[in-house]
């Protein structure tokens, strides 16, 4: 019977751990675009210039920029619409939502 258990266990921790590589690692990153490099873009807390600002992303240093799903509404173009993120920077973690237009693909490290 323990055997089973240390394999189940197994399994959820290997689980665990493939889950937390694919938030950093392999396509769907961003990176800043379109920004001075004295300037930040603004991540909102919804797709809206209306919504706080929840983080400044630098353009020559933020962190991990991993993009969450589908930039939207699908029917505008692509400058137009928003995305919704995650900023990974050292030990600290926000999700928001940035212009499409301020943003390109880039790969994870």
């Amino acid at each position: 019977m323990s055997r089973v258990v240390c394999i189940v266990v197994s399994f959820f921790a290997l689980v665990g751990l493939s889950s937390g590589a694919n938030a950093t690692s392999g396509p769907g990153c961003l990176r800043v675009v379109n920004v001075a490099w004295w300037d930040t873009l603004n991540m909102r807390s919804g797709p809206s210039t209306r919504n706080y600002i929840v983080d400044r992303l630098s353009p020559r240093s933020h962190g991990i920029l991993k993009l969450n799903g589908k930039c939207i509404p699908l029917s505008y173009k692509w400058s137009s619409r928003w995305c919704p993120v995650t900023h990974y920077n050292g030990n600290r973690t926000t999700s928001g939502w940035v212009k499409a237009r301020y943003v390109r693909d880039n790969a994870c490290p």
